[in-house]
């Protein structure tokens, strides 16, 4: 390595979207973990999003949720080590157990879809998890490596907000055959979608679409879709990178009911339902 790709490396903060050096990891191909031996994962779907509170959790329930009701065996990675939700959404407490052949159990919703989150493996969920970069980037690769998935038809990895460190090596440790972009209808709209296509070509991952969420809230009484956040501009720029949007969720006061009580698996509406035909599209492994 020259002494120029060493002041680089020294100084990289493993945001490749906005990076401009020409450095020798850049553009090369993934070397993907392996899979804990005594699982089968078909196709493994991202769920990202350019910045934090657009409801990325919330749509990779969802997508678990309306897969499962497909006949598919669905499981869901909580990749958002410090700010894990996905528990709280399937109503899920206490601690997963050990395989009794080496590593660890997920643990089971109502409805049979498998979870590994961080607070599946905390004492005390309330507390904050102060780790640096590698140390959550590992544990990630472990949730990968050493749970015991058993046979999945499609595996969600709710990704956390950004382009740094954690969905860096969700995306050259993991084999994905897909991401879903997740945006909001507010101004940053374009900002946020393109920093998340731009890292998602960089590293040759396959778009399936964008899901709005937040995208309007319907009257009770009228019906009328009322867009509290304004025009969206998630149509134009998903125009301009090709890419279809797959869904517009509404603020729904019932579906955030369900996630605060643990019972997403109860919701029924069809705002996911093209988000899962395009799952569904993809070729089998």
């Amino acid at each position: 390595m020259s002494e120029k790709e060493k002041d680089v490396q020294s100084e990289c903060t493993h945001d490749c979207s906005s990076c401009s050096q020409s450095c020798s990891s850049k553009g090369q191909a993934p070397t993907y973990e392996k899979l804990n031996q005594y699982s089968k994962v078909g196709k493994v779907i991202g769920v990202v999003s350019g910045k934090g509170g657009v409801g990325k959790s919330l749509v990779s329930s969802l997508l678990a949720v309306e897969l499962s009701r497909r006949d598919e065996k669905v499981a869901v990675l909580d990749a958002d080590i410090t700010g894990p939700s996905i528990p709280k959404a399937f109503g899920l407490t206490g601690l997963c157990e050990g395989a009794p052949l080496g590593g660890i159990m997920p643990m089971e919703t109502k409805t049979g879809l498998e979870v590994m989150s961080i607070n599946l493996l905390l004492e005390d969920i309330s507390s904050p998890v102060v780790w640096r970069g590698p140390v959550i980037a590992g544990t990630v690769k472990q949730f990968w490596t050493d749970v015991v998935w058993g046979s999945v038809d499609t595996m969600v990895i709710d990704c956390p907000p950004g382009t740094g460190d954690v969905p860096l090596t969700v995306f050259q440790s993991i084999p994905l055959d897909g991401i879903i972009i997740v945006t909001s209808p507010q101004e940053l709209v374009s900002m946020i979608v393109s920093k998340a296509v731009n890292m998602a070509k960089l590293m040759n991952i396959p778009i399936l679409g964008v899901v709005e969420n937040m995208s309007y809230v319907k009257c009770p009484d009228c019906g009328k879709e009322i867009k509290i956040f304004g025009e969206s501009g998630v149509d134009e720029i998903a125009e301009k990178y090709s890419l279809p949007v797959l869904a517009k969720i509404p603020l729904d006061s019932k579906l955030a009911a369900l996630c605060d009580r643990g019972m997403i698996e109860l919701f029924e509406n069809d705002y996911i339902s093209a988000v899962a035909d395009s799952v569904e599209k993809l070729p089998k492994k």
